[in-house]
């Protein structure tokens, strides 16, 4: 087996330590580096998981879960967090749901608060504007949406909140798999935005905790 490099210092640099990207990577190069991370008792995410690995990593590490909906797996540990500040995650719908739950359980193991919004999309967006006075209390707003991505705008235009918008591969066949989603985003009037990759709810969750952290 290779030598399995884990890079210690990273919660040190960046705010949080590394996590694992399990797409590709073998059972026994997961466990390997899961072991390393415990020893410094530091929180775990798998990433991109299939559910048949993620299950044999809940029999190694009981302490462990493994999210069906966002393919994660993710030891919690205690983490040096702003406790007092809240992150919001808001979905245009529910098919949005497991990119949302990939940021939660990235926040969840990190010891960042959060709550859910879904189903707000500008498809009803009278239930968008019946929380916008809750949508204000929160320090960052991860805003996830697919079709045409338009829900980031549209609260970009509403609130001052630094917002993390997270195009999803939900849609039809000309959203491109997410394509157009992104793009509406790149190129959003509401000047400020900040654009995470495709269906990259882990991204978000990492950039709103560089956020809270220099808050």
């Amino acid at each position: 087996m290779e030598e399995i490099i884990y890079d210690r210092n990273r919660i040190n640099r960046c705010g949080f330590p590394e996590f694992i990207y399990g797409e590709g990577k073998t059972l026994e190069h997961l466990v390997s580096v899961i072991c390393e991370i415990r020893k410094d008792n530091l929180p775990v995410i798998v990433t991109r998981l299939r559910e048949e690995f993620g299950k044999k990593l809940m029999e190694r590490f009981q302490e462990g879960k493994y999210d069906e909906r966002s393919k994660c797996f993710f030891i919690k540990a205690k983490a040096k967090t702003k406790k007092d500040r809240v992150i919001g995650i808001v979905t245009a719908g529910t098919c949005d749901l497991p990119v949302a739950y990939e940021a939660i359980n990235t926040l969840d193991a990190c010891g960042y608060k959060y709550e859910l919004i879904s189903d707000v999309g500008v498809a009803g967006i009278h239930r968008l504007f019946e929380r916008i006075n809750k949508l204000k209390k929160f320090s960052v707003l991860i805003v996830i949406a697919g079709m045409e991505g338009a829900l980031p705008s549209v609260i970009g235009g509403l609130l001052s909140s630094p917002i993390i918008a997270v195009p999803t591969s939900v849609g039809y066949g000309s959203s491109m798999k997410g394509l157009v989603a992104m793009f509406a985003m790149l190129n959003s009037c509401s000047s400020g935005i900040t654009v995470v990759n495709i269906d990259n709810g882990f991204g978000a969750a990492c950039a709103a905790m560089r956020i809270v952290n220099t808050c």
